[in-house]
């Protein structure tokens, strides 16, 4: 069992920059696969970006690649989403969750745990 949760959102301005973090229980947080997502107002849940068990690897979505950078640091239990450049349109509440596979996935339902959600709100 894994329990995550998300902190780090808020209110900041266009070009602005953020950092998320997720804080996980439970001892098997090394052999997770961890990933961020987004869901916006009246739209589905979106991957944003995902993380192999070491870090060696790492999938970002094309509207984010280049400006949003995922880490982790296992011994802190913990994964990161580091946000810049932000746009308006990344205005969304971001999830973290782990799946117990051994390679990033896209789809929302491949992932076994989730956290509560951190709200994120870029404005122009």
């Amino acid at each position: 069992q894994v329990q995550l949760v998300e902190s780090g959102g808020g209110l900041v301005q266009a070009g602005g920059s953020l950092r998320l973090s997720c804080a996980a229980s439970g001892r098997t947080f090394s052999r997770h696969v961890m990933g961020w997502f987004r869901q916006a107002p009246g739209k589905e849940r979106e991957f944003v970006a995902g993380i192999s068990w070491t870090g060696g690897s790492t999938t970002y979505a094309d509207s984010v690649k280049g400006r949003f950078t995922i880490s982790r640091d296992n011994a802190k239990n913990t994964v990161y989403l580091q946000m810049n450049s932000l746009k308006p349109e990344d205005t969304a509440v971001y999830y973290c969750a782990a799946r117990r596979g051994y390679d990033v996935r896209l789809d929302v339902g491949q992932y076994d745990y989730w956290g509560q959600g951190t709200q994120v709100t870029v404005s122009s």
